[in-house]
């Protein structure tokens, strides 16, 4: 469903062989997760946030999907089982705008993967802009139907690493503006390296730093998507 950006297949590639059950944090829609399950792969997943989570129900159901989803916080959840692996694409988690609530996040993620299992998380740097700066994107979301994205960077805090953006979302049909959405929407960020100590001083080892979805190619370029890929240990006989 929806478009991919490479980041479906790869996540696929990565988590094809998983015997067990695989749990995606920050599901929105399901455009990951959807794809995951038609393949046979046993996905759960949850949001904080209500409207993603009815859209992930609603696009799951009209595929015959029946996943389990619930309505969680990822910085303080407790589900009452492991996983073989857990993934968070598109940058969902630096949606996490202070670094305590990112290590509240890293200890439920480690609490709740199998020995042996698995952490894939996408980041990206931020764009070098100045106060001001305007992003403009637009998806198809339907037959005659647009949603028109326009980010524009109303601060940055260079000490906590985080840019806030006014987000404008406009709905489109057949040339006709339907509905207007607005947001303030921060993002934290971090440096290669930074997030790779933050992994492992998590618990984490055996970490694979890969950019724009090429597994194991370093990052060369700020633009590019960065996924870390880590495992939780097995315990020492």
């Amino acid at each position: 469903m929806g478009k991919s950006f490479g980041d479906v297949e790869y996540y696929y590639e990565r988590v094809k062989n998983v015997a067990g059950k695989i749990l995606e944090p920050a599901v929105g829609n399901g455009r990951i997760m959807i794809p995951l399950l038609e393949k046979g792969l046993t996905v759960d997943g949850f949001d904080y946030s209500e409207d993603m989570l009815q859209l992930a129900v609603a696009n799951c159901q009209s595929r015959g999907l029946t996943p389990n989803l619930s309505k969680l916080d990822m910085t303080d959840f407790a589900i009452g089982q492991v996983y073989d692996a857990i993934i968070i694409p598109t940058g969902s988690f630096l949606l996490l705008d202070q670094l305590a609530k990112a290590k509240a996040a890293l200890r439920c993620f480690y609490g709740h993967l199998a020995e042996n299992g698995r952490l894939l998380v996408d980041i990206f740097l931020p764009e070098a802009a100045q106060k001001g700066f305007i992003n403009k994107r637009t998806f198809v979301s339907g037959p005659d139907e647009l949603i028109t994205l326009e980010e524009t960077l109303v601060a940055t805090d260079a000490i906590q690493q985080v840019n806030t953006y006014h987000n404008r979302y406009e709905q489109w049909q057949s040339g006709a503006l339907l509905a207007t959405e607005l947001e303030l929407f921060p993002l934290k960020w971090y440096g290669v390296e930074e997030f790779r100590l933050l992994l492992a001083a998590t618990g984490f080892t055996e970490i694979t730093i890969s950019a724009n979805y090429h597994y194991g190619h370093y990052p060369t370029d700020p633009s590019q998507t960065i996924t870390f890929e880590a495992k939780k240990p097995a315990r020492p006989e």
